[in-house]
C-alpha cells in the first residue's frame, strides 16, 4: 500500500487566501485541520477575517457611490505617461518580483548618519525598498482615501499596527521639518504585514514611512542581527525617491517626491527619534 504523503506546510500567503476563500476545498480542509491544533495561529486568522469584515464595512458602500465627474472625465482622456509607467512597474514587480525590480542599479552608495557606520545592505532590505516605492506611488495618489485610519485616531492607529505587526510600532513627529501625520494603514510585505504611516506637508506634498520587521529572518545578511550596523541608502524609481536604511530586524524606507537632501534630513530625524526610544 503506498504511504500518503504528509500535507505541505502552511504558508502565509495560504492563511490569506484561507481567509478569501480562495484555495481549493481540500487544501482549504487541510488548513483548517493545521488551524485547529494551532491556537495561536487561529486567533491571527480570525483577526485577518474580523479586519476584513471592518474595512467591509467601510468601503462597501463606495461601490453604491456615483462616480465623480472628474473621475468619468479621465477615464476618457488619454493615459498620461506616468500612470502607465506606475502600470508597468507593478506587473513587473508582480511578475519577477518586487526585489528584482524598480531599484536596481539606482541604488547609490551608503549615507552614514552621524555616529552611524556604515555597512552593505543586503538584496532582501532593497527589495522591501522596491515594495515601498510602489506603495507609495499606490497610496499617495489617491486624494480620497490615502490611509487606512486617519491622524485623528493616532493612538488606534499605532496601537493596531502594533499588533497586526507583533512589534511595537510609532509614529515619528516630523513637524519641525514640515510634514504632519496624515495616517497610516496595514499593507502585506514579503512574507507578512508591514506598516505605512503617511506624511503630508502644507503644499500638500506627501511622504511616506513604511516599516517592515521581517529582515531578521534568512536572507537579510548581517544586518539581521539586533545590534548590526546601520547604514543608510538613496534610491530612485521614476519620480518616487527611497531613503531607506535597516536596523536589526527592521527596515524603513522614507519614498515621496522630495528631493534627496530633504529624504536624508527627515530619514536621520526618524533615526534619532525611534532610536530614543525604550
Amino acid at each position: 500500500m503506498t504511504p500518503i504523503p504528509p500535507s505541505p506546510p502552511v504558508t502565509e500567503d495560504e492563511l490569506h487566501a484561507h481567509v478569501d476563500g480562495q484555495l481549493p476545498a481540500e487544501r482549504q480542509r487541510e488548513v483548517e485541520a493545521w488551524l485547529a491544533g494551532r491556537p495561536e495561529e487561529a486567533r491571527r486568522v480570525a483577526a485577518y477575517r474580523a479586519q476584513k469584515r471592518e474595512l467591509h464595512a467601510l468601503f462597501d458602500p463606495v461601490l453604491d457611490e456615483p462616480l465623480p465627474q472628474r473621475v468619468r472625465q479621465a477615464a476618457r482622456a488619454p493615459v498620461p505617461w506616468y500612470a502607465r509607467r506606475l502600470a508597468a512597474g507593478l506587473v513587473l514587480a508582480l511578475l519577477g518580483g518586487a526585489a528584482g525590480w524598480g531599484l536596481r542599479g539606482a541604488v547609490d552608495g551608503a549615507v552614514h548618519g552621524p555616529g552611524v557606520p556604515g555597512a552593505g545592505l543586503s538584496e532582501a532590505s532593497s527589495g522591501f525598498a522596491a515594495r515601498a516605492a510602489v506603495a507609495h506611488a499606490v497610496y499617495s495618489a489617491d486624494a480620497r482615501r490615502p490611509v487606512e485610519v486617519d491622524a485623528a485616531h493616532e493612538e488606534q492607529l499605532v496601537a493596531w499596527l502594533s499588533k497586526r505587526m507583533a512589534s511595537p510600532m510609532h509614529a515619528p513627529r516630523l513637524q519641525a521639518l514640515g510634514y504632519a501625520l496624515e495616517g497610516g494603514r496595514l499593507l502585506p510585505g514579503g512574507r507578512g504585514p508591514v506598516a505605512q504611516f503617511m506624511y503630508r506637508d502644507a503644499a500638500a506634498g506627501r511622504l511616506t514611512l513604511y516599516v517592515s520587521n521581517e529582515l531578521g529572518d534568512a536572507g537579510a545578511g548581517r544586518l539581521a542581527t539586533p545590534n548590526a550596523e546601520t547604514a543608510f541608502r538613496f534610491a530612485r524609481e521614476g519620480a518616487v525617491n527611497v531613503f531607506y536604511w535597516v536596523d536589526g530586524p527592521f527596515g524603513y524606507a522614507l519614498a515621496g517626491d522630495a528631493g534627496r537632501e530633504t529624504l536624508a534630513r527627515v530619514g536621520e530625524e526618524v533615526y534619532r527619534q525611534l532610536a530614543e526610544r525604550p
